[in-house]
């Protein structure tokens, strides 16, 4: 058990238990190059289950993959004047093709006779390429919709970073689709939104808040950004997936035209939506606490994990024959399950460490229990345990495997609840969110009032929620009319 001691609690220190749980769990180090991460097995198994699942809803829904160029000429982020400003300070910028010998010593050098003609940008997304594709394959109305999404990484160039959270390089998936008319394009952008909601609750186990951003929240270029939010233990929101409605911006800075239903030419409508391994940060902060993770079962690399307890290799023997029976039964019924019948770990390190992990469901198998047809069960989510009949045991874990997963959603639902609150006054603003969690409030719709409200109190305005409270009021700061409240809080 002494490897959970070395994880520094929550409360104490919550930045550093995030810190310590990632690495300690085995998920993600830092790399040789700075602000970049290693994603180890164990974490890139759960970005797999997640791939897996995103993928199956993205291809249920008509979208099909495709893949882009990782290097964008530098000409191309400047036609479209949000994007390249919005973008600008976090591009890494390719200006050389070939290194040659030191001619003054040891190592290599920029060989200067192989520079570029033009310049190119590592990739930070890809609307620019895309479209600067569509344009050969979009004609007319008959080529439309498109609707193709990417798995990939990017490269923005943060200075501060922290492992999924924000890195310099991370992984995501980002749709690009193009559609002939402005109504089809909004109902595309909103339709995936519904789609992140959706895996975010039923597969994360995160509720989250659906809504519009402001305009200075907004995607560079984009004419409305949708959004997911949820709410971490720290009372910190993270954005949890957007989607954003990009209009005719990319279509008129790349001349996609098209000739429409009436026989005119018209510029393509579009979209664009995408989600990162920053859900991975999320399931941590969401769930997990001073013993480990907690991961739900729908994205848990392992669901189970089997630890056999023995003291010689004939009763090692005996509790292997039982337990293939139940791995054979579990996996029958869709369950993945580890057995660690190691004999260089005693079984309370092994304890300690699936608890570490995350597994929701371990299962303990002894002498005693042979005797008596029994195996001992423990859920990580409450860490109860029970003593049941072997018999009927995978039926128990499959319901079970569903009531932690229900109950991790329920119990997430329940905190943001009690740190969500109205406020109706500025200085009663000041004062709550210094308790963090979400905030809600009446603002006068201006970015003057809006980037007051960030500077002097580091909270921004993390959407419009689209099931908000629509009751007309006044501004908590200015005292001006406001059409709605919206949700404010203090994010990653």
């Amino acid at each position: 058990m002494a490897k959970l001691k070395e994880l520094t609690s929550s409360e104490e220190n919550y930045s550093q238990w995030y810190n310590d749980l990632v690495v300690k769990a085995d998920m993600a180090e830092n790399s040789a190059v700075r602000g970049c991460m290693i994603i180890k097995p164990y974490g890139y198994a759960i970005w797999e289950k997640m791939q897996h699942a995103l993928d199956n809803m993205f291809k249920e829904t008509g979208h099909v993959n495709a893949y882009f160029p990782l290097f964008i000429p530098k000409s191309f982020l400047s036609r479209e004047a949000e994007h390249v400003e919005g973008f600008a300070k976090e591009c890494a910028v390719v200006t050389h093709y070939r290194l040659k010998a030191n001619p003054d010593g040891d190592g290599v050098i920029v060989d200067p006779a192989a520079k570029l003609e033009e310049e190119l940008i590592v990739r930070p997304t890809s609307e620019t390429i895309i479209w600067n594709t569509y344009k050969n394959w979009i004609q007319s109305y008959r080529d439309l919709p498109i609707l193709c999404n990417q798995w990939a990484n990017v490269v923005r160039w943060e200075m501060r970073t922290r492992l999924f959270l924000r890195t310099a390089e991370f992984l995501w998936q980002e749709g690009h689709t193009a559609h002939a008319t402005e109504t089809e394009a909004i109902a595309e952008a909103r339709k995936m939104l519904d789609v992140y909601a959706d895996f975010a609750e039923n597969f994360m186990a995160i509720p989250v808040i659906k809504g519009i951003k402001t305009a200075s929240e907004r995607f560079a270029g984009a004419v409305d950004t949708f959004c997911i939010e949820a709410m971490m233990q720290d009372g910190k929101a993270l954005q949890a997936g957007t989607s954003h409605f990009l209009g005719q911006n990319f279509a008129k800075a790349f001349d996609v035209q098209f000739v429409n239903r009436e026989n005119t030419l018209d510029y393509v409508w579009a979209t664009s939506w995408g989600v990162s391994t920053r859900l991975i940060g999320a399931l941590i902060m969401v769930h997990s606490d001073d013993n480990g993770l907690v991961l739900p079962p729908k994205l848990a690399p392992y669901q189970v994990v089997i630890i056999p307890i023995f003291k010689s290799n004939e009763q090692l023997a005996e509790i292997s024959e039982k337990v293939a029976v139940i791995k054979t039964k579990l996996k029958e019924l869709g369950i993945s399950v580890k057995y660690d019948d190691s004999d260089n770990k005693k079984p309370g390190w092994k304890f300690a460490e699936y608890e570490l992990k995350g597994v929701p469901v371990r299962l303990a198998l002894g002498g005693r229990d042979l005797e008596n047809g029994t195996v001992e069960v423990m859920r990580r989510d409450t860490l109860e345990k029970l003593t049941l009949p072997l018999d009927g045991i995978d039926g128990y874990i499959v319901n079970l495997l569903k009531e932690i997963q229900q109950n991790i959603f329920q119990k997430a639902l329940n905190f943001r609840a009690s740190v969500t609150r109205e406020v109706n006054s500025y200085a009663e603003f000041k004062e709550e969110i210094e308790k963090g969690g979400f905030l809600s409030a009446h603002w006068d719709g201006t970015s003057e009032t809006e980037e007051r409200i960030k500077a002097e109190t580091k909270a921004t305005i993390r959407c419009i929620p689209f099931d908000g409270d629509k009751t007309a009021g006044v501004c908590m700061v200015t005292g001006k009319p406001s059409a709605q409240r919206v949700l404010f809080a203090r994010s990653y």
